[in-house]
């Protein structure tokens, strides 16, 4: 259960049962519950079409477009626009972002799908030449599958029939733990209530659901209003409009935009205020279920709408069997946090919303972590109601959501504004009330203090510019001119009101053009569609948890560790076992083989013995009859601890205790201390850069089946290195890896992910299969996923950087400390490869570099896309950066100066030639516009004081490979059948990054047949042993030699038989297997401190444009313009997905994603409630992506290159033109010299960076301990 909308669909009820509802909405399946459901039409994306019957239009435009990657979240996606499609057949582009506003992709980045349903807008003609330049003419109009509105599926007749006949009664569904009842009358739920006080009323299910899930919730009684008409009335009076509770957030924005419509302007202020909130609270699916009443009744203190109907008058009127009573919606309402003036026996029955009145103005304000679909930090509502024909105030209300336990009202603020004139002067009093009214401590839930705090100002302020304009507008008398300037907005503060730009505007994607000589039939270098994109889009796809359920089926559970550093006493699974369904309790002492996994040659436990060192780590295991069985079974084994001295958490206390995991590496070039001495400056600082979760959409999944005999085990896992999961299993049965199999059908995501704890969590299930003789099924909850697994590693960056005046870098010297977590997994090659990259783009000749991972007891970090690189280059960055401070030259001067120019050796003496990347560079410059925009950028700032814009130009060398030569290997087995037909089989993992289709276009050019004649089923240890990981952005370069060796050994083996047969068919010609492998010899020598770690270097520049809100440090990318060296591409297609993709992960690590933990080690962010990557509002408003054409690489399969990681680094472009945004509000300010501000690049972080006049007035908070801590 997520809120990532993978798994939306389509509901429709007649309209004789619910005439309130529109004809169809889309919904979450995991938020529905199914006893709601009675005479629902539902449709899943199963239903609209198929590869097997025919697709609907708009599963096709997707697969046209190239906007499915890995394909988990693409029905979602689907249904989410096949439902607008179903009200609107001819949407609006804005219709369609806001459609797609709470869908969530980790691998495409979104501008594919956007383009491919752009196609059903009415006007796409300004967009459309360069488009088709982008996808080909796969999408040209008469290319697609028209939409015909009148051939959708019609509203079963049998429903119809039931909705006509069947007489309505109440509903009862009884289950172990819980009692759903549905009344059907007002009456029979107030007496429900009255029975059962302390049972919630569900609606929508939005709250409900969620404590149930993931807080462990029980409720024996459940009563559901959803059948309850009065719920759902509405009327409208003279004196307003009264909203039924029951009426979902949906219904009600239908609602108020009639009213607006249809009122004088002066009586709308609340209505086109809520209006204003409503576009931002969630997604459409959960908008289409949460209701008004729940919003109300749960009195969260973020909701959105509470203070906005407190501060505009509303009232709610509440019943019970004892009668209605009309409550004000005010600051006694909510008296504290969940909790209302509500008795236990009370229905909220409808919400009443007053029109405004003359004089009146009503604002609603909101910032968020993201744009949309994100819970706010903090929302204001304001009213402010003026003396007929002046600006005199006569009652004014401010309520704030997100500084307290509940809503709160500003009371002494707003006395401080009563009876005077709407000024700068009063304001000025306002602010400093405010300041000592709304507090909060340091350790208030949620952090973000300072900035919390300095929004209730900034949101007032805005107001008070807001309410300017309506003043200016309303209320001078034509014949009167002289108080006029007095509301008159100067023009460089208009900005504080003007919105950040938010239309997707086209963009341009250049591909290389195919050799004029090259067969129509030869594939590669053509846009080839993902060869699963269709299966993708028609929900066919089969995952691991798609495999059927095969009979005595188990499900597994692990038991995590509740503390950081203990010892475990005793674990008591007494209860455990006593449970219904459950099977077994097994602990590491049941361990037929090895207990432990090594990675890097140091021991992790697979399940902890005596000891736990993190919160998170896995105690012990729960098998149950079904998955709910086994989750509570495992929630009731109690584990004792007795706690241990010593818990280490961030780095630094990592680098005082001297606790790190060996070895510790260090490389040099140069005589670094003689530079310094000679240099004309020298900087010191430090460089912060936070971990990042991967976030893959199909969480950890597996499924192990013993094959009752000869100890073999089949094991179906979504991994992306089977060989290392049939070893693992191996090792813990103590059987030969000859009885066990890894089966991988295709991913949902992984980016590094689905590696070691991948394989530690095979083994746990793999020994619940053993104990039981029975399958079992493992698959991870969102939360636990992040819990266990690890993240991108935080990174603490300690730097001392020479220069000269004319901006030349003359020496640096550099120490990394990686935050690792308790265990080491892959960390030290992560900060070798940290090392390895330190010089990125630019000839430092005089270069040290030491890097550490610190032992801590934080969750493990593991292998995350770059692997490392994204860290440090970024570093490399953040110095050029502040030697810009100094030097009398502009940051990208400074780094065009200090790039190679010429033929070079790297600080680990490997020879290459930058005349690549010269080229990128100078592209990418002149692509951009770069010379023009920053002179635009350079006006919009001094026009603008809240908004301003920042401008970055980004070089990258990227070396592609494993620096362990036996990694980069691969092996491939090619059937060719009596039919001509082709299998075949490699040991790279779909992922979403297209190798099979790229591996297809091989085999099709070297056995000259059709991409239709070629197949490959599965990544199997059975058919292709001893494989490497798919990662490090080789997965097409060794797979793809190694079946065109195979190919081209089959291909051969025919000649005989086509010489003697001329005139033959290739089906005639075929019968024959093969097998071939093939490496790249790579090394590394860090005592020596030389090698040949990489194959090749791709090269990259990238361009990125924002706009800056000062006030709450929200930002949009205005424009992105990259150009990539990919070498000679065998798809351009799916390598610009990929690189799109990677660069908006990078976007997310640099801007957006921050994991939080508890001062005690607890993980915060478990979920994407709390946890936000990028989404379709992220997304830079213009996209451009340039393949470099002229680049050739002899050292991988046909000239192309690695494309999956490198442009991941390129998401920093963002972060360092927002630093250049901030430096420019700064000199508004009055700063000047370095600021501090690390990645990500929160609003938080770039608001107080900032430094306006309302960040200054917040004062320091005391000395506590926070709630959150500060990583690295």
């Amino acid at each position: 259960m997520s809120v990532c909308l993978s798994c939306s669909g389509l509901l429709a009820f007649h309209p004789l049962w619910f005439p309130s509802l529109c004809s169809h909405f889309s919904v979450n399946a995991c938020l529905m519950p199914v006893c709601q459901l009675h005479g629902a039409a539902v449709t899943t994306v199963e239903g609209i079409g198929s590869t097997k019957t025919r697709l609907h239009p708009v599963q096709e435009r997707i697969a046209k477009a190239h906007g499915s990657q890995c394909g988990f979240c693409t029905p979602g996606m689907v249904m989410s626009i096949y439902t607008l499609l179903r009200n609107k057949p001819q949407p609006t582009m804005e219709e369609i972002r806001e459609t797609l506003g709470g869908n969530l992709c980790r691998c495409t980045g979104y501008r594919p799908i956007i383009d491919g349903y752009r196609t059903f807008c009415e006007v796409i003609s300004s967009f459309i030449s360069g488009f088709l330049h982008a996808v080909g003419e796969s999408l040209e109009p008469f290319r697609l599958l028209p939409l015909d509105p009148t051939q959708e599926l019609i509203f079963p007749p049998e429903l119809i029939r039931m909705a006509e006949l069947e007489e309505r009664a109440t509903q009862t569904f009884r289950g172990e733990r819980m009692t759903w009842i549905s009344p059907i009358s007002l009456d029979e739920l107030l007496q429900l209530k009255s029975q059962h006080p302390q049972a919630p009323v569900v609606m929508g299910n939005t709250n409900l659901g969620l404590d149930i899930k993931f807080k462990g919730v029980v409720h024996p009684i459940i009563i559901s209003g959803f059948r309850v008409r009065e719920l759902f009335e509405v009327t409208e009076k003279p004196e307003g409009v009264c909203i039924g509770a029951g009426s979902s957030l949906s219904t009600v924005r239908s609602v108020l935009e009639k009213c607006v419509c249809s009122l004088p302007a002066e009586h709308t202020q609340t209505l086109a205020a809520l209006l204003e909130q409503l576009s931002h609270v969630a997604g459409e699916q959960i908008r289409n279920v949460a209701t008004l009443g729940g919003n109300v009744a749960s009195a969260y203190p973020n909701s959105d709408l509470n203070p906005v109907l407190a501060a505009g008058r509303c009232s709610v009127v509440l019943q019970s069997r004892e009668g209605k009573r009309e409550v004000p919606l005010d600051k006694d309402f909510f008296v504290g946090f969940g909790k209302t003036v509500l008795k236990p026996d009370e229905i909220v029955l409808s919400v009443f919303i007053p029109v405004s009145r003359k004089g009146e103005v009503v604002r609603a304000f909101r910032h968020a972590p993201r744009k949309e679909n994100a819970l706010a930090t903090v929302n204001a509502g304001l009213r402010v109601w003026f003396e007929e024909g002046s600006n005199v105030v006569k009652e004014m209300s401010v309520y704030y959501g997100g500084v307290g336990p509940c809503t709160v009202s500003a009371e002494r603020t707003v006395q401080q504004v009563i009876g005077r004139p709407w000024n700068e002067a009063t304001l000025s009093d306002a602010y400093r009330a405010l300041v000592d009214e709304v507090t909060l401590g340091a350790s208030a839930p949620g952090g973000k203090v300072m900035f919390r705090r300095s929004l209730t100002l900034s949101l007032l302020f805005r107001f008070y510019l807001h309410v300017l304009q309506h003043l200016k507008d309303t209320v001078r008398p034509p014949s009167v001119t002289w108080f006029y300037p007095t509301y008159l907005i100067p023009s460089e503060q208009l900005s504080a009101v003007e919105r950040l730009p938010n239309i997707i505007q086209p963009s341009y994607h250049e591909f290389q053009d195919v050799p004029s000589g090259q067969s129509e039939q030869d594939p590669v270098g053509r846009a080839v569609q993902h060869q699963a994109a269709l299966s993708h889009a028609t929900g066919e796809a089969v995952y691991c948890d798609d495999f059927p359920r095969t009979q005595g089926e188990l499900f597994l559970s692990v038991v995590t560790s509740a503390r950081a550093h203990a010892r475990i006493t005793h674990i008591d699974v007494s209860r455990a076992l006593s449970m219904p369904g459950v099977v077994d309790v097994f602990t590491a002492d049941d361990i037929p083989g090895k207990k432990f996994r090594s990675f890097t040659g140091i021991d992790e436990e697979i399940l902890a013995q005596g000891e736990v060192t993190c919160v998170g780590q896995m105690v012990c295991a729960v098998v149950a009859d079904t998955k709910p069985h086994a989750k509570l079974a495992s929630a009731a084994v109690k584990v004792h601890y007795e706690d241990l001295p010593d818990r280490i958490f961030t780095v630094e206390e990592a680098v005082e205790k001297r606790s790190f995991f060996l070895p510790q590496r260090e490389i040099q070039r140069g005589d670094v201390t003689k530079a310094f001495q000679e240099a004309d400056h020298i900087y010191e600082g430090e460089i912060r850069l936070g971990g990042q979760e991967h976030f893959y959409m199909e969480t950890q999944s597996m499924l192990v089946i013993p094959l009752g005999e000869e100890k073999e085990m089949k094991v179906y896992a979504s991994t992306q290195h089977p060989t290392m999961v049939q070893e693992a299993v191996a090792e813990t049965l103590g059987i030969p890896s000859s009885r066990v199999s890894c089966h991988v059908k295709r991913i949902g995501g992984a980016f590094g992910g689905k590696l070691s704890k991948t394989s530690i969590l095979a083994s746990i299930t793999a020994l619940a299969a053993w104990r039981s003789e029975r399958p079992v099924r493992c698959v991870l909850d969102r939360g636990e996923d992040m819990l266990i697994t690890g993240a991108r590693h935080p990174v603490l960056g300690k730097y001392k950087v020479g220069f000269m005046s004319d901006g030349r870098i003359t020496a640096a010297d550099v120490r990394y400390y990686a935050n690792a977590g308790h265990t080491p997994d892959d960390s030290v090659l992560v900060i070798e490869k940290i090392l390895l990259h330190m010089d990125n783009a630019y000839n430092i000749l005089n270069l040290r570099g030491q890097s550490a991972a610190c032992k801590t007891n934080l969750p493990s970090n593991t292998a995350f896309r770059g692997f490392g690189v994204p860290q440090t280059p970024w570093c490399s960055a953040g110095q050029l950066k502040r030697s810009e401070v100094s030097a009398s030259f502009m940051i990208l001067d400074i780094r065009e100066k200090n790039l190679y120019k010429e033929t070079s050796l790297t600080h680990y003496k490997m020879e290459f030639d930058p005349e690549v990347l010269l080229r990128c560079w100078e592209e990418c410059k002149e692509r951009s516009e770069l010379d023009r925009r920053r002179l635009d950028v350079a006006r919009f700032n001094q026009q603008n004081r809240w908004k301003k814009r920042g401008i970055a130009l980004i070089p990258l060398k990227y070396g592609v490979g494993f620096a362990e030569g036996f990694l980069n290997q691969a092996a491939a087995l090619v059937h060719i059948y009596k039919d001509g037909s082709v299998l075949v089989s490699h040991g790279g993992t779909e992922m979403g990054q297209g190798i099979h289709t790229k591996v297809q276009q091989v085999a099709s050019r070297e056995l000259d047949v059709p991409l239709s004649m070629i197949h490959i089923s599965e990544t199997s240890t059975s058919s292709v042993p001893n494989t490497c990981p798919s990662a490090a952005s080789i997965g097409t370069d060794v797979n793809g030699m190694a079946v065109k060796d195979a190919c081209q050994t089959l291909y051969k083996s025919l000649e005989p038989i086509r010489k003697q047969d001329p005139n033959g068919t290739w089906q005639s010609w075929c019968m024959c297997v093969c097998v071939s492998i093939r490496g790249h010899d790579l090394y590394m020598d860090w005592v020596k401190q030389e090698g040949r770690p990489y194959a090749y270097f791709t090269y990259s520049a990238c361009c990125s444009e924002v706009e800056l809100d000062c006030l709450t440090g929200e930002y949009r990318t205005v424009r992105t313009d990259l150009v990539a060296d990919i070498g000679r591409s065998i798809n351009p297609a799916i390598d610009i997905g990929q690189i799109e993709g990677a660069f908006m992960q990078g976007l997310g690590l640099y801007t957006m994603e921050e994991l939080k933990f508890s001062p005690s080690g607890v993980l915060y962010t478990r979920g994407p409630g709390q946890y936000k990557i990028p989404a379709v509002c992220d997304v830079p408003l213009q996209f451009n992506v340039y393949l470099l054409s002229g680049s050739h690489n002899p050292h991988a399969i046909y000239s192309s290159k690695g494309v999956g990681e490198p442009t991941v680094f390129l998401g920093c472009s963002v972060f360092f033109a927002l630093k250049e945004a901030v430096a420019a509000a700064r000199s508004d300010a009055g700063l000047s010299g370095p600021f501090t501000l690390h990645s990500p690049a929160t609003p938080e972080r770039a608001c107080i960076a900032c430094g306006t006049r309302f960040t200054q007035m917040i004062p320091e908070t005391e000395t506590a301990q926070p709630w959150a801590l500060e990583l690295p």
